[in-house]
């Protein structure tokens, strides 16, 4: 395992971080030897989300920390205030209540790295870094970052927090992956994929600031379970959103590249795909979702993979 740090959090982070959607209460048994396998393996970091699953997930990870006595060695990413189908919710009412909901849920007393699941743009930034500043404060919240935050309002909220004495955002967690997305997945997603977001990911290269990327393989375009000959026969198995999002092609193309260097190099398409996200000059910790104990290692045996700038430019339809 590769591992990364970030200033004021004392424990090494891995560069792969475990996502725990899929983690339920119907099937604890197979979550906890799911978790078991992945820790085992060097992965310490661990992706979830207040509004996943109902709370099910942050609840399976609590139990399976407090059973194994290892929350001192867990880096916990935790996300909150994600807006409903009811208004908006980047408010200090529902950052605090979020929070307290997943600091029981977990049966701790403080997470990691939070970050806000959504950001609200009609918000000013002072009164969301304050509150962030409250909870680091009161020892409840390591450090703090933006899901789907615009790297615009992330330079808001530290000129903010600079000229006021607060902690900055430390961290921020967008879509990144080979693919480009035709149109958001969800509502209010960024992403940092495309030619059209390269000043994007050159602000990013030049701050070094520690990224969180979802969807690393394109929620599933890069799985291996599509290629561009079987789209019709399988397209029901995607949901309508990642179709939407992916399914252009110009995606086709790169996954045809995808699958014609695995082959080459001996690899499947998802290692492939990952290992493009990681060999980007940015500092990337990749947000994974292994099913198995087998998705897993085949994840890890691709941190040693090396591609070359002229292999990086290949696959994104650069040369």
């Amino acid at each position: 395992m590769q591992y990364g740090n970030i200033d004021g959090i004392d424990k090494p982070i891995s560069r792969l971080v475990h996502g725990t959607i899929m983690l339920t209460s119907e099937e604890e048994e197979w979550s906890f030897k799911l978790l078991d396998a992945v820790y085992e393996n060097g992965i310490t970091a661990f992706d979830t989300g207040h509004i996943y699953g109902g709370g099910d997930p942050e609840r399976i990870m609590g139990r399976w920390m407090k059973e194994r006595g290892n929350r001192d060695r867990v880096v916990l990413l935790g996300k909150g205030a994600h807006h409903n189908a009811d208004r908006r919710r980047v408010t200090r009412f529902d950052v605090t209540a979020d929070l307290h909901d997943s600091l029981a849920r977990f049966q701790v007393d403080y997470i990691d790295i939070y970050v806000l699941h959504r950001d609200d743009p009609s918000v000013p930034v002072g009164p969301i870094v304050e509150v962030l500043n409250d909870h680091i404060q009161a020892g409840k919240i390591g450090k703090i970052g933006g899901s789907n935050w615009s790297h615009e309002r992330i330079q808001e909220a530290n000129a903010y927090a600079k000229a006021n004495g607060l902690q900055p955002f430390a961290v921020s967690s967008p879509n990144f992956s080979l693919a480009e997305q035709a149109e958001p997945p969800w509502s209010e997603c960024i992403t940092i994929s495309g030619p059209e977001n390269a000043g994007v990911r050159t602000w990013y290269e030049k701050s070094q600031m520690p990224l969180f990327t979802w969807s690393s393989i394109a929620n599933g375009f890069f799985s291996g379970r599509l290629t561009r000959a079987n789209f019709e026969e399988v397209k029901d198995q995607f949901d309508e959103s990642s179709i939407r999002a992916y399914c252009t092609p110009d995606n086709f193309n790169r996954l045809d590249r995808v699958e014609e260097l695995a082959a080459d190099k001996g690899l499947t398409v998802p290692q492939v795909a990952l290992a493009y996200v990681l060999n980007q000059p940015l500092n990337i910790f990749a947000l994974v979702g292994a099913r198995s104990p087998e998705e897993c290692n085949a994840n890890l045996e691709i941190l040693a993979l090396d591609l070359t700038q002229e292999e990086m430019d290949w696959l994104d339809l650069r040369t």
